[in-house]
């Protein structure tokens, strides 16, 4: 994790942009400390209840980078009358208009980013469409109250699905000139846009340059996971995340090794099923995490994992992993899998007691 986060930020520093880690993934303190103690300035959040968790720790720069809807707009008043310096995201007319009323009903200006769809994959605003600039004059400051346009964001997740290092490149180039493209706009039509906000691990992994670009977002870059891994990014063996799991079965006619690791543990998220290698429900290694290729995770229930002998026939699975005997599996998405705890346990780097990290859920 140490070394995750070093190279992350050492990219950053080098293509001279502001990082703001988003801290969705691990949902921890003692992470984030880590992340801000390297360099990172502000944070970002896929919740509020992040918003509240890390700025009652004392981050107050945060961004939370969903479209925010109505039923949300008090928890983020509340937040910033706190003292969070709360901005939010929207990428409607509709929702442009109601979040400036919002403000103006209770004399308060939201800040605000408006989210440019640069790939397709989700949620935003093509960079050249007509409505990029409606929703900005939606953001209006009136009688000392409303929203302010504070600039834009993306978010270039189709990049999950490449796997060379010249679509990675392209894709974060594709990200980068999209953004400060719809940045350009507004600036043309009057608007002021300082804030020119990009990110996914693998484009600001594969990003040659960021010029407009004043910040970048990346997440699951702390822990890493098989899909990363699928995409190129990163190895197998900067994975820092895993579950462990024990023994607790075999079948002989099957050729199956059971666990008490199931989709409970692991998460249904089978994100390896697109690649070129597909993992099942994780990457099976010993508890000193050696991948070991014969045992392939294909079948989970809810408690029980199953996982498939593929080595030599007549091999004898209870003599070769005896009852209790100890897997660490490593996650197809780490978000997901870490979203199943309510905490991490540390091997500390340089030896020495275990460590318990907690983390949050919930909204």
């Amino acid at each position: 994790m140490a070394a995750n986060i070093a190279r992350m930020q050492g990219r950053m520093d080098a293509l001279g942009v502001r990082f703001r880690p988003h801290v969705k993934t691990a949902k921890c303190l003692e992470v984030a400390r880590r992340q801000v103690a390297a360099g990172a300035r502000g944070l970002t959040v896929s919740t509020l209840k992040e918003a509240e968790c890390f700025f009652a720790a004392g981050y107050g720069d945060i961004l939370y980078a969903v479209a925010i809807a109505p039923p949300k707009f008090d928890h983020a008043l509340r937040l910033a009358k706190a003292g969070v310096r709360l901005t939010v995201v929207v990428e409607s007319v509709a929702a442009a208009e109601r979040l400036s009323r919002h403000g103006r009903e209770n004399g308060h200006v939201h800040t605000v980013l408006i989210e440019v769809d640069t790939d397709g994959h989700r949620s935003g605003i093509h960079p050249e469409a007509p409505a990029l600039l409606d929703v900005a004059a939606a953001l209006t400051v009136e009688g000392g109250g409303g929203a302010r346009l504070s600039g834009v964001m993306t978010h270039a997740g189709s990049s999950y699905g490449l796997n060379t290092p010249e679509a990675l490149t392209a894709m974060a180039e594709q990200e980068r000139a999209g953004c400060v493209r719809a940045a350009e706009r507004l600036r043309a039509a009057g608007h002021a846009c300082p804030v020119v906000s990009v990110g996914s691990t693998p484009t600001a992994l594969s990003a040659r340059h960021l010029e407009g670009v004043t910040e970048v977002r990346a997440g699951v870059y702390v822990f890493f996971d098989l899909v990363m891994a699928g995409v190129g990014v990163c190895t197998v063996d900067d994975i820092a995340l895993s579950v462990l799991c024990t023994v607790i079965g075999h079948r002989a006619d099957t050729g199956w090794v059971i666990t008490d690791g199931g989709w409970m543990a692991m998460s249904r998220d089978r994100g390896t099923q697109r690649q070129t290698k597909d993992y099942g429900y994780g990457l099976v290694a010993a508890a000193d995490g050696t991948p070991i290729a014969d045992l392939a995770f294909r079948d989970a229930n809810q408690e029980h994992g199953v996982l498939h002998w593929t080595g030599a026939v007549g091999t004898d699975l209870e003599a070769l992993f005896p009852i209790g005997t100890q897997l660490r599996i490593l996650p197809n998405h780490a978000c997901a899998t870490a979203a199943q705890f309510d905490a991490y346990t540390v091997l500390p780097k340089d030896g020495g007691d275990l460590q318990r990290w907690g983390r949050f859920n919930g909204w």
